[in-house]
């Protein structure tokens, strides 16, 4: 059996239709476009620009990912009835993809179903004080970090968690104690869909 080699001087259309029937997957056959460009889709996946597939051109759905971080200190708001200082916000945003982070509230909403990765990083000002950052999903605490070392000035309250979350979800970040150090971009914020499900 002979090596078919493509001649530059022929159409690509031209070379597929010489390969022959063994080249393509049994029982598709292959899709020519305008011009000398070939589609292969995989069998059961939707082809783009269909339902939940993007336009040649698009950014592909479910892209969301964003990170932000903090210039200035933030000292707290006050007790709230259930414990809560107040939000923790952010006021420069360096990555929302998506349009879930909103900067004035400092809260980002799922744009769509998945799971999703947050990861925050909160430091404190003072040393002699506690601080103590919780997670939100909703009103949900979900997890809380804690940078309480005496001795430490600028130690911080680290940590990450994935999340099944659901289109209109709120996560956020809720200083329940302590002040917060935000200038020189130390105090951040993130996330990112890892997968639509």
């Amino acid at each position: 059996m002979g090596t078919k080699r493509h001649n530059p001087k022929l159409p690509l259309a031209l070379v597929l239709l010489t390969l022959g029937p063994g080249w393509a997957q049994e029982g598709s056959e292959p899709v020519l476009l305008e011009g000398e460009c070939l589609v292969v889709c995989e069998p059961g996946r939707p082809a783009a620009g269909g339902p939940g597939g993007a336009a040649l051109g698009e950014a592909p759905p479910g892209r969301v990912a964003f990170a932000a971080v903090r210039s200035h200190h933030h000292e707290p708001a006050g007790e709230t009835g259930n414990g809560t200082i107040g939000a923790i916000y952010f006021d420069q945003v360096l990555v929302n993809e998506g349009g879930g982070f909103d900067r004035t509230s400092g809260c980002f909403v799922a744009p769509v179903r998945g799971v999703y990765s947050f990861r925050f990083h909160v430091v404190k000002v003072y040393n002699r004080q506690t601080v103590q950052v919780s997670l939100m999903l909703n009103t949900w605490p979900v997890i809380s970090a804690f940078a309480n070392d005496p001795d430490v000035t600028r130690e911080a309250a680290t940590s990450s968690v994935l999340l099944p979350l659901d289109p209109g979800d709120r996560v956020s970040l809720r200083l329940r104690r302590g002040n917060l150090l935000g200038g020189w971009k130390y105090s951040s914020f993130s996330g990112f869909l890892i997968f639509p499900l």
